[in-house]
C-alpha cells in the first residue's frame, strides 16, 4: 500500500515565497479596517515555538490562521496580475519574497544569522529580535528591487504569524502592517507549517491534493493529510523535541561549527563515523500512533558524550584528536541513524492511515527546513 504513495520533496523556496497561495482565500481589507485577528494576538503572545505540544487525539482538523471557519475555503484562479509580498522572521531567518499570482517567485531574498547560531550555541530569541529588526527594511526592500516593483504595485502583504518566536515574530508583522498602511494593502496571516506543506505546490503544478505531508523545522514535525486549501487532518505531531531541535543540541554537544546550523554540521561529521557504533533506542517504538519525540534520543547523546569523557565543552571538533573525533563522529552517524528510522517509522505508519481514510493519495509531500537539518 505504501508503495503505491509517489514521494516528493519540497523544493528550497522561502515560506515567504508560498503566501500567496494563502491570499487565494483571504478576505481582501483595507488596512483601515484590519485588526490583528485572535488567531494572531495569540501567537504573539506566545512563549517559543520550542514549547511542548499537547499530544492531540489519532486525528483531529489543523487549524489555520488564514482559512474561515464558517465557509468551506476554495483557491481561486491563478491570476498573473496578482502580486504578492511574503515577510518571514519566525525564528533565525529575515525573508522576503515577491511572487505572482500564477505561481512565478519574482524574488526571494533571506538574511542569515548564522553568525549568531555559533556564537549563541542556538536561537537567542532577544539576539534573533534585534538581528531581524536591523536587516528587515533592507531585505524587503532588496526584495521589490530585485523584481522590479515599488509596493504600489503590490495586491497584497503576506507575513508569518505563527508558530514561531514570539519576539521574532513581531518584527515581520510590523513590517507587514507598514507596508501595507503605506500602500492601503490587505495583509494576509501565514500559518508556517500550512506554508511548509503548501510550498511544493508552488513550483509541482502536478501535486493536487488530497496529498499527505511531512513538514520538519527546527520546533516542530507534523504528518498531515491535506484534503484541499485550508482543510487538513493532523496524523501526528511533536510531543516534545523535534528533529531539528536535537540536531542542533547533539551538535552542540559534539562541539561542532555551528555556523551552518546544526544539522549539516552534524551530517558532514556523522558521514566519518559508524552508524552502529553506539546502540542509541527508536523512540516510542512501544506507541503505535504516528507522534515524533526526540528528548529522550538527546539525552542518550549526552550520556554517551559523558561516557567516553569527550571534553566537547574545551575542545571543538576542529582542535580534537583523531581518536577523539572518531569517537565524535560514530555517536553522530549512531543519532543520525536512530533519528532518521524514527522519522521512517512514524511516516509508515501516516501512510497506512492515510491510505484507509483518503484512497485516492498519491503523493507523500516531504518540506524542510535546510537551515535546521542536513537533508540532501
Amino acid at each position: 500500500m505504501a508503495a503505491a504513495l509517489l514521494p516528493t520533496l519540497s523544493p528550497p523556496v522561502s515560506r515567504a515565497a508560498a503566501a500567496f497561495l494563502l491570499l487565494l482565500r483571504a478576505p481582501a481589507k483595507p488596512f483601515s479596517s484590519l485588526r490583528p485577528p485572535q488567531t494572531l494576538r495569540r501567537f504573539l503572545t506566545s512563549t517559543s515555538s520550542s514549547s511542548p505540544v499537547t499530544p492531540p487525539p489519532a486525528l483531529r482538523p489543523l487549524s489555520t490562521v488564514a482559512a474561515s471557519s464558517s465557509t468551506t475555503a476554495r483557491a481561486a484562479p491563478a491570476r498573473r496580475d496578482l502580486l504578492m509580498l511574503g515577510i518571514e522572521t519566525s525564528c533565525d531567518d529575515t525573508a522576503a519574497a515577491v511572487v505572482r499570482g500564477d505561481g512565478e517567485i519574482l524574488s526571494q531574498v533571506v538574511s542569515s544569522q548564522a553568525d549568531l547560531l555559533a556564537r549563541y550555541g542556538g536561537v537567542a530569541p532577544k539576539m534573533a529580535e534585534e538581528a531581524h529588526a536591523l536587516v528587515i527594511d533592507q531585505v524587503v526592500q532588496k526584495a521589490l528591487d530585485d523584481a522590479k516593483l515599488s509596493g504600489s504595485d503590490l495586491s497584497a502583504v503576506a507575513v508569518t504569524v505563527g508558530p514561531g518566536l514570539s519576539l521574532c515574530l513581531r518584527v515581520g508583522v510590523h513590517k507587514a502592517r507598514q507596508v501595507a498602511k503605506s500602500f492601503g494593502l490587505p495583509i494576509v496571516g501565514v500559518h508556517h507549517m500550512e506554508a511548509h506543506a503548501l510550498v511544493s505546490r508552488l513550483v509541482n503544478k502536478d501535486l493536487d491534493f488530497p496529498f499527505l505531508g511531512l513538514l520538519i523545522s527546527g520546533g516542530h514535525n507534523l504528518l498531515v493529510l491535506a484534503h484541499s486549501l485550508g482543510q487538513y487532518v493532523q496524523l501526528g505531531t511533536t510531543i516534545d523535541d523535534a528533529i531539528g531541535e536535537a540536531y542542533d543540541k547533539s551538535a552542540r554537544w559534539l562541539g561542532l561549527d555551528m555556523r551552518k546550523g546544526g544539522g549539516p554540521a552534524l551530517e558532514e561529521l556523522a558521514l566519518h563515523g559508524d552508524p552502529n557504533a553506539v546502540n542509541f533506542r527508536v523512540p516510542m517504538r512501544q506507541h503505535k500512533d504516528c507522534n515524533f519525540s526526540y528528548a529522550g534520543l538527546k539525552t542518550q547523546v549526552r550520556l554517551a558524550i559523558e561516557s567516553k569523557n569527550l571534553c566537547t565543552d574545551d575542545i571543538p571538533i576542529s582542535s580534537a584528536s583523531e581518536e577523539d573525533r572518531q569517537s565524535r563522529a560514530n555517536i553522530a552517524a549512531s543519532f543520525q541513524r536512530v533519528a532518521v528510522l524514527h522519522l521512517e517509522e512514524r511516516c509508515q505508519r501516516a501512510v497506512e492511515w492515510a491510505l484507509k481514510i483518503e484512497p485516492s493519495i498519491e503523493y507523500f509531500e516531504v518540506s524542510h527546513q535546510t537551515s535546521m537539518l542536513g537533508l540532501a
